[in-house]
């Protein structure tokens, strides 16, 4: 299977933790791949006409996504315990899921808009999205203990990425000082070998 890949999406992180996780990482043929806002990707339209990553392609030349539907792929592939885990407990873990690329999208959002030029920042913008980030980062906090207690799953590994990406990317943004619970959580989820061998700031492996 190839996928499309790039080192600092949080997206593609997530797929490969789940990878990772369900033993599947050393089938992937990862291919280096850069998609912008500003310019639709000639090569990444040929299998995902909305040129984004990541984007699997499958061995018939079939192709999977976004990065939901490929975790989920992924993880109908192993016979271990599921990161989707079966109902009831699915429904909060795809709660978490949810959190957690939205966490991802208005991280990606707020940083564009940080790169601006200012003059050309909108400061309502600026505001509204680090008060998003604010709120998700408070209720996280005040559930980190159910967090730890529960099964791993795809909402952790989620989450685990998002929060990976703001330390990555917003470096300025001390965010474990107003949820350090959360942040204990962050720190199990930084320790497990599939986090380790996803880090952004880990040499890329592409094919």
């Amino acid at each position: 299977m190839k996928l499309h890949w790039a080192l600092a999406s949080p997206f593609v992180r997530k797929v490969m933790v789940v990878a990772h996780e369900t033993g599947t990482a050393e089938r992937l043929q990862l291919i280096e791949t850069t998609v912008s806002m500003g310019e639709a990707n000639t090569v990444v339209q040929r299998t995902n006409p909305l040129s984004k990553i990541p984007t699997l392609i499958l061995e018939d030349g079939t192709s999977l996504y976004d990065s939901r539907t490929i975790c989920e792929y992924l993880d109908s592939l192993h016979t271990g315990p599921k990161l989707f885990p079966p109902a009831p407990q699915r429904w909060d873990a795809l709660r978490r899921h949810s959190l957690g690329d939205g966490l991802m999208d208005a991280l990606i959002l707020w940083r564009q808009e940080r790169l601006k030029p200012q003059a050309r920042q909108t400061p309502e913008w600026l505001a509204t999205f680090a008060r998003k980030i604010e709120v998700a980062l408070s209720q996280l906090d005040e559930e980190a203990d159910s967090l730890a207690r529960r099964p791993f799953d795809i909402g952790h590994i989620a989450l685990g990425c998002a929060l990976g990406y703001m330390d990555f990317r917003f470096a300025d943004v001390d965010w474990r000082a107003g949820a350090p619970r959360l942040a204990g959580w962050h720190a199990t989820f930084e320790a497990r070998p599939s986090a380790i061998a996803t880090h952004p700031s880990r040499p890329s492996r592409p094919s």
